[in-house]
């Protein structure tokens, strides 16, 4: 059968209508969709035809091409991840997983209506800022603090509140671009203040800011190298020293820690980091940090320092465009609420549980998650438990290698990309690791639950395979 012929066997949309699985289908999917999917099969299989790779036309075959194209327009974008690749603050994946009390109180806001602005005890108009200010206070001993949506609003919101107009100095070695081309000199140029840059890339000292200083100069920025880290001959100056510096000459100093950390690290194990309530003490007038990074909370961004700073900063016009929402601030508040009491803090918010999670457990774990894919799967895969590392992630403790116990898994006959693919795209999306051929996963980033879905998803891919 030649082109033309097969071509005008194309079966018509309303005939395709008339079958009862595509009636079965109307009755769960909206009719645009559907005219949609339909139109798109026939097209798909037309062009086909066309560059000779559809050499028969079939009802069922156009059918099943639109129930697939129907399946795949109908499913949510956004949807839940199993993430098995130890990195525990994953940007792509979302960054920190909220504690169930966090969920519980966005859905508890998102379901009606909340104080989001009102104030019970006058009866009138309230603040968003009172629902997270007084816990951030108590957290990090500032004398006043606010949130707006992420961290790169925050230093904007910043450096545009205190440096607009005016020239904000800045060490060369600090001038930082994190995911998503996130610059600090886009950020400054969009502030409205000239940027100032000082120092080498690898040695600052204080006679460079010393010698920067104009009577135009409006800020001193300090810029945590969070996501990246300068080793060997190298200096910097310490944010006391800004501080003294800045006093001393009637000019604020801004720090941006990134990270967002709230408690001691290195207490755990873990390469210490610089804290908010470090900073706060060193007395900078004002610090930014993200919510969603080490702190384990939603995605925001943190500003606490000095009454008159922050006050200014609340009074910005900009500071209503970058406001949270009230499921934002909902889930933050409980995440803050967690970290006034440290029993509970590391046994219900996912981020510090997963990094400070001993290694005897992993080991243990890995060990019995190994035995239920093999439980699972029979012979189909080669299972192993080997060491490895695990990440932070989130561009928080770079060059990090934290400890950990993997399940190695191989296919005895098969591709391990194909069976990656499979967990990928299968439901719901397992997000694995592809190393020296074999696909790892971490039970650092996984619950026992979760575990029990990799080993169903790998028995069914080895019986689809």
């Amino acid at each position: 059968m030649d082109t033309q012929e097969l071509l005008r066997t194309l079966p018509k949309v309303d005939r395709l209508l008339e079958r009862e699985d595509i009636a079965a289908l109307a009755t769960v999917h909206p009719r645009p969709l559907l005219m949609d999917a339909l139109r798109d099969a026939i097209e798909e299989t037309r062009d086909g035809i066309r560059h000779g790779y559809v050499d028969s036309v079939s009802e069922d075959d156009v059918v099943m091409r639109a129930t697939a194209l129907l399946a795949r327009s109908s499913k949510r974008s956004l949807h839940r991840v199993i993430n098995a690749t130890g990195i525990v603050v994953h940007t792509n994946l979302g960054r920190s997983p909220l504690a169930e009390s966090a969920v519980e109180a966005v859905a508890e806001v998102a379901r009606g209506y909340s104080t989001l602005e009102y104030d019970v005890d006058s009866g009138e108009r309230g603040s968003r800022h009172v629902h997270v200010e007084e816990l951030l206070k108590r957290l990090t001993g500032a004398e006043a603090a606010m949130a707006v949506n992420n961290n790169a609003a925050a230093v904007l919101l910043g450096i545009a509140g205190l440096a607009r107009g005016k020239e904000a100095i800045v060490s060369r070695g600090q001038l930082v671009e994190i995911g998503g081309s996130f610059r600090i000199p886009d950020i400054m140029r969009e502030s409205g203040a000239k940027m100032v840059e000082v120092g080498t890339t690898n040695k600052t000292h204080l006679r460079d800011y010393e010698s920067a200083l104009t009577p135009e100069t409006g800020l001193l920025l300090k810029v945590h190298s969070s996501n990246y880290r300068v080793v060997g001959f190298t200096e910097e100056v310490a944010l006391s020293e800004l501080v003294h510096l800045g006093a001393q000459n009637g000019v604020p100093v801004f720090e941006d820690q990134g990270s967002g950390v709230l408690i001691d690290l290195a207490r755990f194990g873990l390469p210490g980091e610089p804290t908010l309530a470090a900073a706060v003490a060193a007395g900078a007038d004002v610090v930014s940090a993200s919510g969603d990074k080490l702190l384990g909370g939603p995605q925001a961004g943190i500003l606490v320092g000095k009454w008159h700073t922050i006050e200014k900063l609340k009074k910005h016009p900009l500071a209503r465009a970058v406001r949270l929402d009230k499921m934002t601030l909902a889930a933050l508040e409980v995440t803050l609420r967690l970290y006034l009491d440290e029993m509970k803090l590391l046994t219900e918010l996912p981020t510090l549980r997963m990094l400070t999670v001993p290694g005897a457990e992993l080991e243990s774990r890995a060990t019995a998650f190994a035995a239920a894919i093999t439980a699972a799967c029979g012979e189909a895969y080669d299972v192993r438990t080997a060491p490895d590392v695990s990440r932070a992630g989130g561009g928080a403790l770079p060059m990090v290698d934290i400890p950990t116990t993997v399940v190695s898994v191989e296919r005895r006959e098969g591709s391990v990309v194909e069976i990656e693919q499979r967990l990928r795209l299968g439901e719901p999306t397992i997000v694995a690791r592809i190393k020296d051929g074999r696909l790892l996963f971490d039970p650092r980033t996984l619950t026992l639950a979760e575990e029990i879905e990799i080993a169903d998803a790998l028995a069914r891919a080895a019986r689809e395979g």
